[in-house]
C-alpha cells in the first residue's frame, strides 16, 4: 500500500485541504478512500481532496505524509496523473 497525502494548506469554501493519491492504483485510492469517509464527490481526476480535520486519521489509516512536490512526483511517476487541462494541438 503506498498512500500519500500532502498538508492541509490549500483553501477552498472556509476550509483548508489536502490531496490524497495512491502511486500504486485508483482501486486502492478510492478503497482506502472509503475507509477513511471520504465521500466519492472529493474525488478529483487523480486525487481525493481531505479536509483538514479527517488529516490525522488519513495518516493514522497508513497515508504517508509528504511535501506537495513529493506528493506531485508519486503521482507523475505512478502515471496516474490526470492533469486537469490535456495537451491541444497546435493550431493549423
Amino acid at each position: 500500500m503506498a498512500l500519500y497525502i500532502d498538508p492541509p494548506i490549500w483553501q477552498a469554501k472556509g476550509l483548508l485541504w489536502s490531496h490524497l493519491i495512491s502511486d500504486v492504483s485508483f482501486t486502492e485510492l478510492h478503497t482506502f478512500a472509503a475507509r477513511l469517509g471520504a465521500p466519492p464527490r472529493a474525488f478529483e481526476r487523480d486525487h481525493y481532496d481531505v479536509p483538514e480535520e479527517a488529516y490525522e486519521a488519513a495518516v493514522v489509516l497508513g497515508a504517508r505524509e509528504v511535501s506537495c512536490q513529493e506528493l506531485l512526483g508519486h503521482l507523475r511517476r505512478s502515471g496516474l496523473r490526470r492533469p486537469k487541462f490535456a495537451a491541444r494541438p497546435a493550431p493549423r
